[in-house]
């Protein structure tokens, strides 16, 4: 039999952007709307197996109920941008998944809705109408459910007339009367002031319908006949304003209602896209990442000369080498630095080879080994920096790395991030290699297929390097950017496998000691829990804490969840004034993570061959050129808490009577922004070494320094950094818990003291619309493909993107252009001193006592020398026996 779902599209990805956390992908978009609505509907579509489906939009602004009342909707605060650029992403998801969506100029979607689903009711055809919106309870019928969206977009609750009878007493079409005489704040209908849920449902129950009531106020008395007397006129106005029009022009046919299933081939690159992994592997649809049109463009894949070397081959290799231009390193295992090495391919433009692991540490293969370590021996290869790692512990010495494909594809499109190899035989159309998952199994099915196999897939790999890297080599030289990859990002590459080698040491007796601190911490603050609650429960438990904070202490309910009440941080947060067992709990969890994820986490990393934690760095991550780390993510370490740091007091030298020194640039985006902007009051805030935040507080409020109080100042440094991120008035408001008007207000008269930010901004946005790409002082370009679109949201994401990725990008570059001189001036002088960690803004060293004062002095001025600009660069210096007292 038919089934159709009918999806209010505006409202429910309204409710999933302030349901969901903040979700952003690698290209800086938010997507936390577009995530949650898309599980919403793959749910639906499981759970209800649809056979035709439509996705209602609003078309515009204006509808045609302005005509006759134009403040509808009139009370209603500016859609956030983090929300509105969502719009175009979810309509781009749907076409791809192959679920149909309707918008009609001067029709809103519940109009678009209450038209198909009487047209389809008087079909007899059977329909779910989903919705947050209670209004979409008129449209109830014998054949037609509505399911309003509830807790966020986690639960539904299905309403026929039966179930509308028994909560409201009242027919379908009776809501309406209750809308009219309600009114409705968020569609700004007035409604008659006064009347509440209760004393309406109560007039209705009596008169029946608006105009019942309306007739009979002579058998009301006082204020109520008063108030329906003066306000007749607006009830009326409300009922037709809440009425959902059932006669649009519509131009679509039942079969362009139609839906069969999920579009596998288009879902998958569209998904891929937007990031949503779990959504992928739900799905089963990871073999179809990639789009057909890439698809197409593969060639078939020619012949290749592949060698599997065995000990009497080993010869004709060793002959080869000087020919050899490429490598691969095939390894099992995320993390370099425990990986198993399986296999080298190595290629030279006539022959491939392919030399298995245990081959490479025979004496025979000793000549290989040393051109593995020659640095003279340039080599090309797919992320070069894990295969040195991987060589390392094994006791094989790597350089020579000449060109990274990962890297350079990286700098070609940050935006797409970690492009494995198969992604880029589709971009320059090579042959299409077998996925791993085919050669290896995947988890726990994870084997080493046959020699021949093994051999021939990593030889592969090898060659695709070689085909590779000539052309990106080129593209390189025509976007400026060779400099950038050869002088920047290949040497710090090598610097960052030398400091993860090196790894960081790290007291194991000390962190287990800080763990039964944090055990003593948690067991009395759950003590305390108790004896206030006057029961005991588990404090990890959500629904438990819910029972007792909402029903046993009575605290407001702010949000519920699927599972009943939410008790999530920002709740918490919240409703700790109100009490002092959640200011307690706040604590514990507090407490509870940093002993679960750091002590406990930590515990695991501390290598048991040299004492230390070896972190790995990725340079191919975020799009502004910023570092990433992991195995452990040591720039996580939660520091705005005296707990936290306390995380750095186990992190110690190596070295007996050495010292940890730390240096930390200030406030480096912010001078970057004075210097690109060349603003006259940024610069003369660093130039005259004045706090920029005071500075920006004195000029915002036009008051002394003396003036400035501590709300100002930190008013102040929000929308200072917040213009670094782009920042909306939304955004701000959230930060300082304003509202949007005061905080769009602040950011206007930001724009006003500080004319030349603005002028940068209107002047990048318009350099970016004519090149189509923006870029840092060291020319690392971010391409922005919607900065042209007609789409109003699409085209102001990319302007924010446009404003601000040559400041974050720029100062990315600084701080690794620190690292590559600062390795430089430590090779020079011959120095002992070890640079060991980059954390943000942050370089971290180990320092023997008698290099201690010249690194007090040699570091500040190597950072603070990275690069010239308009205005100082600063790096404040401190040193300690350990990380937490360098800092």
């Amino acid at each position: 039999m038919d089934k159709l779902i009918l999806i209010d599209g505006n409202n429910i990805i309204y409710r999933a952007f302030f349901a969901m956390p903040p979700l952003t992908n690698t290209a800086g978009q938010q997507t936390n709307a577009v995530y949650g609505f898309t599980t919403m509907l793959l749910r639906l579509i499981e759970e209800h197996k649809p056979t035709h489906m439509i996705v209602a939009f609003d078309a515009g602004k204006v509808t045609f109920r302005h005509e006759g009342y134009q403040e509808y909707k009139g009370g209603r605060e500016k859609t956030p941008p983090e929300l509105s650029e969502q719009f175009p992403m979810l309509k781009e998801l749907l076409q791809a998944l192959g679920v149909p969506q309707f918008e009609i100029a001067s029709y809103e979607a519940d109009d678009i809705i209450g038209t198909i689903s009487r047209q389809a009711d008087e079909a007899g055809r059977q329909v779910m109408i989903v919705s947050g919106d209670k209004d979409m309870l008129q449209l109830a019928s014998e054949h037609t459910t509505v399911a309003l969206i509830r807790k966020g977009v986690s639960e539904i609750e299905l309403y026929g007339p039966q179930q509308i009878r028994e909560k409201y007493d009242l027919t379908p079409l009776q809501i309406i009367d209750l809308k009219g005489l309600m009114g409705d704040a968020s569609d700004n209908i007035p409604g008659v002031p006064g009347v509440g849920e209760k004393t309406a449902l109560k007039l209705l129950q009596q008169f029946g319908s608006v105009e019942g009531v309306l007739a009979g106020t002579d058998e009301l008395k006082g204020k109520m006949k008063e108030k329906l007397e003066t306000h007749a006129e607006d009830a009326r106005m409300s009922k037709r304003l809440a009425t959902i029009y059932r006669e649009v022009p519509l131009e679509h046919s039942w079969e362009d209602m139609t839906f069969s299933a999920i579009r596998a081939e288009t879902a998958g690159p569209a998904l891929a896209k937007l990031e949503f992994r779990s959504l992928l592997e739900r799905l089963s649809l990871s073999a179809y990442t990639q789009s057909p049109e890439a698809e197409a463009a593969q060639v078939e894949a020619a012949e290749l000369d592949i060698m599997l070397v065995d000990e009497a081959g080993l010869k004709q290799l060793l002959a080869d080498l000087p020919e050899i231009a490429a490598m691969h390193l095939e390894t099992n295992g995320d993390n370099p630095h425990r990986s198993e090495v399986i296999g080298l391919g190595l290629s030279s433009p006539e022959r491939h080879y392919f030399v298995p692991f245990a081959l490479l540490l025979q004496p025979a293969a000793e000549k290989l080994r040393k051109w593995l370590g020659d640095e003279k021996a340039p080599k090309s290869g797919y992320d070069l920096h894990r295969a040195d790692l991987a060589l390392h512990w094994q006791g094989i010495a790597f350089a020579g790395a000449a060109h990274d494909v990962q890297l350079a594809a990286y700098l070609l499109d940050p935006t797409e991030a970690n492009q494995n190899l198969n992604d880029l035989t589709t971009k320059y159309a090579l042959p299409r290699l077998s996925p791993d998952e085919d050669i290896f199994g995947k988890g726990a099915k994870y084997r080493i297929p046959e020699l021949e196999v093994l051999g021939t897939h990593v030889a592969r790999k090898s060659a695709t390097v070689l085909g590779i890297a000539a052309r990106q080599q080129q593209e390189l030289v025509e976007t400026d950017m060779t400099g950038l990859f050869k002088d920047l990002e290949m040497p710090l590459s090598r610097i960052l496998a030398d400091m993860e080698k090196q790894g960081i040491a790290a007291n194991k007796d000390d962190l287990q000691e800080l763990g039964k601190e944090f055990e003593a911490q948690i067991h009395k603050l759950v003590t305390e829990i108790y004896q206030i609650c006057g029961v005991e429960f588990n404090l990890n438990s959500p629904k438990q804490l819910g029972e007792i904070l909402f029903d046993k202490l009575g605290l407001p309910v702010v949000k519920k969840t699927k599972t009943g009440y939410s008790t999530d941080a920002e709740v918490l947060e919240k409703l700790a004034p109100y009490h002092a067992a959640v200011r307690h709990i706040l604590n514990y969890r507090t407490i509870a993570k940093l002993q679960s994820t750091y002590v406990e986490g930590l515990l695991k990393e501390i290598s048991p061959q040299t004492g230390k934690v070896h972190t790995f760095y990725r340079q191919t991550i975020a799009a502004t050129g910023r570092l990433s780390s992991q195995f452990p993510n040591l720039q996580n370490i939660p520091i705005r808490l005296e707990e936290g740091r306390k995380i750095r007091k186990i992190f110690v030298p190596s070295e007996p009577g050495w010292s940890i020194l730390a240096a930390d640039y200030s406030q480096i985006e912010l001078r970057v922004l004075a210097h690109i902007a060349d603003d006259e009051g940024l610069k003369e805030a660093f130039l005259n070494d004045m706090d920029i935040h005071t500075k920006t507080a004195m000029d915002v409020f036009g008051v002394t320094a003396e003036q400035v109080d501590g709300n100002m100042r930190r008013s102040a440094k929000a929308v200072n950094f917040g213009i670094v991120y782009g920042i909306s008035d939304y955004g701000l408001s959230q930060n300082l818990n304003i509202p949007r008007k005061e905080a769009a207000r602040f950011i206007e008269q930001y724009f006003d003291v500080f004319q030349g930010v603005r002028k940068y901004m209107d002047d990048i946005v318009t350099e970016a619309k004519s090149n189509g790409y923006v870029t840092t002082l060291l020319e690392r370009r971010r391409y922005l493909p919607e900065i042209n679109a007609k789409n109003f949201n699409l085209r102001s994401f990319a302007e924010r993107t446009a404003m601000n990725t040559p400041i974050q990008g720029t100062a990315a570059d600084i701080i690794k252009l620190a690292m590559v001189q600062m390795d430089k001036a430590l090779y020079e002088r011959g120095l002992k001193s070890r640079m060991l960690l980059q954390v943000h803004d942050e370089l971290v060293f180990e320092v023997p006592e008698d290099e201690l004062e010249l690194m007090k002095s040699l570091v500040p001025q190597v950072m603070e020398g990275a690069l010239k600009l308009s205005v100082p660069l600063k790096a404040e210096v401190s040193f300690g026996s350990n990380w937490y007292e360098a800092k």
